[in-house]
């Protein structure tokens, strides 16, 4: 092991690191607001609008301005870092997408994003059986970000352990002019970046237009990347009553190298090496998607709101593995990939007051439909060969929901809600001997909560709820033997709850959550090779935790920031995942460090000059559930800085930010239970960018 992986064993609390905690907070950053912040108002937890404050839940919202954050807007990781009990992993991999985690569920996915809903707009990036995608979203476009988190999230369905949702910006309305921007960035590794965006309206119609390219050579060899992004969102209002919203969304990443993970000693070694077998078989990933959907809201009256929404969309992936995939037992080492999804939803919401004090409640209605035509061939070294899989999966779930929030007192308001849902997961074959099956799985998720207004600045709060987790048609495909879909494998299942106080108080905002989440039946590996991966359910599996977060603003120039996560998730009963392989009870899950730090100094040097200091640190990581291996825990400093000044009739932001700002080797995330002991992923060195945007 290097000095520079010894850092840190354990949570990093050493000299450097309280120098660094110390001079964030003592540095200033960016923020040019009022001493008394404006209260954001959420949707999420209760799909009515109220501050995030009265929430009943904890959750938090980022506000974004893309002309004036000092980022490039490429990945969610790039926002969510304040947030407690939210893990945003940025992997150096475009062909795996990030890893996102609340509480240490979704931890165990080794690509996309799993046990956590994304919604954009309302409109779900997760399909129904559970899996997810984060990197479609146009960051470019999006005005903020909630995260929902706990029992409250359970009422989202499938795979709800927490909540993810992008609100995109509405076009200008009345006077408001019309709006155009241009951004161009390029950064260390070979980054180039090319924006562009246009904005109009009026009362009745308007639209907004945002496109992007990105583009990487990678921090790692064989990790080079290409992106394209476009998003379209036209709002008409053809009556006080009526808003309808339709949006257009284009993702194309026509290359997208897969540098694998390494083994500890070749990632001590050399962060940026790629093993040979990558090179070999040409590792990488190509992804195409395509989404249009409409959103309407028509109020029946003063009190009663109907929301009505339909999208539809395809994706097609082609990717090569580091296998060739031509045994009799093996898959194939090249997947081509044709989905097809669409769903509907309606809800419901009702406002009244019973003894003069309001009562919402809302009945809803969603429906998801998923088709995937997977194929498997052969790896020729990049090339595909002889057919090994030809399939049509199908996932469709039907929920219906409802929802109550009554304020029985000034100073009491109660919380409930319940969701039937119905999944169906099903397989044709039509390769070799007919391994076709189809599964159904049907759940009911209830919650309660309870949130008492001990003064105008303080709230109580505590919440109660089951959730599910099915499994998905990656984790279904195979079984031992080779007999076909596993679909015998069991949704998972789960109690959580949770109790939180919220407080502000003029310059301040603290938030303190206390959870425990336990669940059966959840979904593991039993055994890993020749390039399939083979799930169980085991029992016991227990996460609890304590988020908390302070928020101050010192004065109209400095604020500062500061969330940490304790999370404690483990395995309380022992099992095997193999005649010869026990886990032990009390091991943790990989992927889910017991300690996370964010902290952050923002300063407004002057009307035109913007600073800022962050760090993040977190604890050693497990990375597999037998806890024989781990990455070490780290501390990294990053700095951003912005200037923002006036050409003629034009508006400029120049801006610019270093990550991992004392060049840090460590690993940014995990590949867990890695059948080849290549679990680790080396996160970037010191890195710069810099960019422009000029808006009229």
């Amino acid at each position: 092991m290097t000095t520079r992986s010894k850092l840190c064993t354990s949570f990093l609390f050493d000299r450097r690191t309280i120098a660094a905690l110390a001079g964030t907070l003592a540095m200033p950053f960016v923020l040019a607001q009022s001493v008394t912040p404006v209260e954001p108002v959420v949707v999420s937890a209760s799909r009515s609008a109220q501050t995030r404050f009265d929430a009943p839940a904890a959750i938090d919202v980022i506000q974004v301005d893309p002309f004036t954050t000092m980022s490039p807007l490429v990945n969610l990781s790039e926002l969510l870092g304040s947030v407690p009990g939210l893990q945003v992993r940025e992997r150096q991999n475009f062909a795996q997408d990030l890893q996102i985690s609340v509480r240490g569920f979704g931890t165990r996915s080794t690509f996309g994003v799993r046990g956590v809903r994304i919604l954009v707009d309302g409109i779900p990036a997760t399909m129904p059986d559970g899996q997810g995608q984060a990197a479609t979203a146009n960051l470019a476009a999006a005005s903020r970000i909630e995260v929902l988190r706990g029992p409250m999230a359970q009422l989202y369905g499938n795979a709800a352990g927490g909540v993810v949702q992008i609100f995109t910006k509405n076009p200008p309305r009345g006077d408001e002019p019309m709006t155009g921007s241009v951004t161009a960035g390029v950064g260390s590794d070979g980054q180039r970046q090319l924006g562009a965006s246009i904005a109009g309206g009026n009362d009745v119609i308007g639209g907004t237009i945002d496109v992007s390219t990105y583009s990487t050579d990678g921090y790692r060899d064989h990790s080079a990347a290409e992106r394209t992004q476009f998003s379209g969102k036209v709002v008409v209002r053809p009556s006080a009553a009526t808003t309808i919203t339709g949006l257009v969304g284009y993702f194309n990443q026509p290359e997208s190298q897969d540098p694998l993970g390494l083994t500890r000693a070749a990632f001590e070694q050399n962060p940026r090496q790629v093993i040979p077998g990558a090179l070999l078989f040409d590792t990488r990933k190509t992804i195409e998607q395509q989404q249009v959907g409409v959103v309407v809201e028509h109020k029946l009256g003063e009190n009663d709101t109907l929301n009505a929404r339909v999208y539809s969309g395809t994706r097609q992936v082609f990717q090569t593995l580091s296998f060739k995939g031509d045994g009799a037992t093996q898959s194939g080492g090249v997947i081509d990939l044709d989905r097809n999804y669409a769903g509907l939803g309606l809800t419901w919401n009702h406002k009244m007051k019973v003894n003069d004090l309001p009562l919402n409640w809302t009945l809803g209605v969603e429906a998801d439909n998923l088709r995937e035509l997977r194929r498997g061939y052969v790896n020729n070294n990049g090339t595909p060969g002889a057919l090994k899989r030809d399939e049509k999966d199908t996932a469709r779930d039907l929920d219906f929901f409802g929802q109550l929030d009554w304020t029985f007192s000034p100073q009491w308001r109660a919380t409930a809600g319940v969701r039937a849902s119905r999944v169906r997961l099903g397989v044709d074959d039509n390769f070799g001997a007919d391994d076709s099956g189809k599964v159904e799985f049907k759940k009911t998720s209830p919650v309660a909560g309870l949130v008492w207004s001990v003064a105008d600045n303080i709230n109580l709060y505590a919440n109660l709820g089951k959730g599910f987790e099915t499994p998905t048609l990656a984790e279904s495909a195979y079984s031992t033997g080779g007999a076909g879909p596993n679909l015998s494998l069991r949704p998972s299942t789960s109690t959580q709850g949770e109790i939180g106080a919220k407080i502000k108080s003029g310059r301040h905002a603290i938030d303190l959550a206390v959870f425990d989440a336990r669940s059966k039946d959840e979904i593991v590996p039993t055994q890993t090779s020749n390039g399939r991966s083979i799930f169980q359910n085991v029992d016991g599996v227990q996460r609890r935790g304590i988020e908390s977060s302070w928020q101050a603003r010192w004065d109209n120039k400095l604020t500062t920031r500061v969330a940490y996560t304790w999370l404690d998730a483990s395995f309380r009963e022992a099992y095997n995942t193999s005649p010869d392989t026990r886990i032990a009870a009390g091991n943790r899950l990989p992927g889910a460090p017991e300690h996370s730090l964010y902290t952050e100094a923002l300063y407004q040097m002057t009307d035109a000059v913007s600073a800022g200091l962050e760090m993040r640190a977190e604890s050693k990581v497990y990375v597999n559930d037998v806890n024989s291996a781990a990455a070490p825990g780290y501390a990294v400093l990053n700095a951003r800085s912005g200037y923002a000044f006036k050409a003629g009739a034009a508006n400029l932001f120049l801006f610019g930010r270093i990550d991992n700002l004392l060049d840090k080797h460590y690993a940014g995330s995990v590949i867990v239970n890695d059948s080849n002991g290549r679990f680790y992923e080396a996160a970037a060195g010191r890195r710069l960018f810099v960019g422009l945007r000029v808006a009229l």
